[in-house]
């Protein structure tokens, strides 16, 4: 027992010497994730870069170097008016849904900060969107906005806004999809729809960490609703806010699957984004290398937004 006591004493001491080295544990822990980060996003990412200054087909994938002709050939408005479109729709679909869901957000977030009655199923119900794949909801909406047998046309004709001498038209239906201001607004739409809930609940959890007593403090000195909203809880939960924007802003610009699945791009290309055209551009027309190079559009972007929304959540945490 002795010799075992005396074998096992230096395993336990050399154990708590590793437990004690707190960047050797730190480093041990995060490297699944760095591997796994640098298997999914690293390796693609850079042969995206090699694709994208060659000529590499489906057909032909040899790599011949031919710098930045890729780029100069999609950025062309008279050969490729496509790539245009999408990239003034990355932006247009991102800044209109994202003022709308954090307006929406706000709204949402004050709701579901008051007592009510059913709270707990008010907030199952609004996370639902969220929680719900979102190519599930994608074809859920693709029916509610069919060109024939759209739930809502009926409704609006019901109500008679839709058909002859009526606000809406003279026809029974709308065809959302098929018509370009309205197939862009129903890709801004459920933008809205599938993000909000989320970006709510960021800007609940920032409402709930407030103090009480300062709300009713200054609800004692005579601040309006508004006043206390504005000048109390919004500039106190900017750090978190910058949070859910980061979120919603990556998630509607690199997004492929509401378009692609409510109107592929349609009617004609007038609601591609980036990521829609390099995939038809790259897989359906087999152009590896214009895929490539219109996708690495999203990079720069991303990468600017990301910086400056978080360089602005830490200057807003540290003021």
């Amino acid at each position: 027992m002795q010799e075992i006591a005396a074998i096992a004493a230096p395993i336990k001491i050399r154990s708590r010497r590793l437990e004690d080295r707190a960047g050797w544990l730190g480093t041990l822990f995060l490297l699944p994730a760095v591997v796994y980060i640098l298997a999914l996003v690293g390796v693609p990412f850079v042969i995206a870069i090699a694709f994208s200054v060659t000529d590499v087909t489906v057909g032909d994938t040899s790599l011949d170097f031919v710098g930045l002709d890729n780029f100069r050939r999609i950025m062309n408005v008279d050969t490729m008016p496509q790539f245009r479109r999408a990239l003034q729709n990355s932006f247009l679909f991102t800044l209109v849904a994202q003022i709308l869901i954090l307006v929406g957000a706000n709204i949402l977030a004050l709701i579901l900060s008051q007592d009510f009655r059913g709270k707990w199923l008010a907030r199952m119900l609004i996370m639902m969107p969220w929680a719900t794949p979102a190519s599930l909801g994608v074809i859920g909406w693709k029916w509610l906005l069919d060109s024939k047998f759209a739930p809502i046309d009926w409704v609006l004709v019901q109500l008679g806004l839709l058909g002859p001498d009526t606000l809406l038209g003279p026809g029974s239906h709308m065809n959302f999809l098929g018509r370009e201001g309205l197939a862009m607004a129903s890709v801004i739409m459920v933008q809205v729809w599938r993000l909000m809930p989320l970006a709510a609940v960021i800007l609940l959890a920032g409402f709930s960490s407030i103090d009480q007593e300062l709300l009713d403090q200054a609800e004692v000195d005579g601040a309006s609703f508004w006043r206390i909203h504005f000048r109390i809880r919004l500039p106190l939960i900017l750090p978190i806010m910058s949070i859910a924007l980061l979120f919603s802003l990556i998630s509607i610009f690199g997004d492929i699957v509401v378009v692609f699945g409510l109107t592929t791009g349609g009617p004609v290309y007038y609601t591609h984004v980036l990521p829609t055209w390099a995939y038809v551009l790259g897989i359906q027309a087999g152009a590896l290398s214009q895929g490539a190079a219109t996708a690495l559009f999203l990079f720069p972007v991303l990468l600017a937004v990301a910086i400056l929304v978080l360089r602005n959540a830490r200057r807003t945490e540290v003021t």
